[in-house]
């Protein structure tokens, strides 16, 4: 029972999720950072409030806060664009540099009866109406 369980932990796609997780919330609180140190001034200095929480609107008694709702948005927007940005961007040229160029497509016939293109070239029949191909 501990085998099975220490082989379950060790299995590759548990260590990359943690690893994953721990780098997430280290990231989070990079992010979190950037958005309250340097974002949110910036809005103060264009708008001149820099917390839209304050904004509410009441109707038959009942409050709408739409400013948490402009905080939120705006958080993730900021954690998207970073994450983009930071993060897929430079992984993406990353594996480009390592892939290298594509390979090129097989040639490949096309059936006479049923006009299917997908046959290879040394098909004696088509796949899809079993037409004898010549």
């Amino acid at each position: 029972m501990i085998k099975g369980f220490r082989d379950f932990i060790l299995r590759g796609n548990v260590v990359d999720l943690a690893v994953g997780i721990i780098i997430g919330a280290a990231f989070s609180a990079v992010v979190g950072g950037l958005v309250k140190d340097l974002i949110t001034p910036l809005i103060a200095a264009i708008f001149t409030q820099p917390d839209f929480s304050t904004l509410v609107f009441t109707i038959n008694g009942s409050k709408f806060m739409y400013g948490d709702f402009i905080n939120v948005l705006l958080s993730f927007a900021i954690d998207a664009a970073a994450v983009y940005f930071f993060v897929v961007v430079p992984v993406n040229k990353l594996l480009a540099r390592f892939k290298g160029p594509a390979p090129e497509p097989t040639p490949m016939k096309t059936c006479s009866y049923c006009k299917s293109n997908d046959l290879a070239l040394d098909a004696t029949r088509c796949p899809h109406c079993t037409a004898t191909i010549s």
